[in-house]
């Protein structure tokens, strides 16, 4: 009787360790197929490098046009240079004319710009 449950105790033991075995393979099993998942480190790589891409390509095409911007704010606010080089002294009389006018309303609207600003200042100041 004695050797029987001690059989059976034994043969208990061992089919629970088993169990835990398996159950602790089945769990790995698990976890490797969990991260083995869509995005393998191969596919994490290239969409980095995609990414990187697609990121320089982004900047560059905001650069050319921060370019384009700048360059029409200075044709428009400078205008086109006059073609001097064949003019005659009235001409270019003239054109220095205009640039002296253009001169002195540019300055103007830069002394009535500079008041602004320092009055706004001064309200953020109190």
């Amino acid at each position: 009787m004695a050797d029987d449950e001690a059989k059976k105790a034994k043969q208990a033991e061992i089919d629970r360790k088993r169990a835990e075995v398996r159950k602790r393979m089945e769990e790995a099993s698990k976890a490797k197929k969990a991260k083995k998942g869509f995005m393998t480190p191969e596919r994490k790589k290239k969409l980095r490098l995609l990414l990187r891409k697609k990121a320089a390509e982004e900047l560059k095409k905001e650069q050319e046009r921060k370019a384009a911007e700048r360059r029409r704010i200075i044709e428009e606010r400078c205008g086109r240079p006059k073609n001097i080089e064949d003019a005659n002294e009235d001409a270019i009389r003239r054109v220095c004319t205009e640039y002296h006018t253009r001169i002195g309303q540019l300055e103007d609207e830069k002394f009535d710009l500079e008041y602004i600003v320092k009055r706004k200042d001064m309200e953020v100041e109190r």
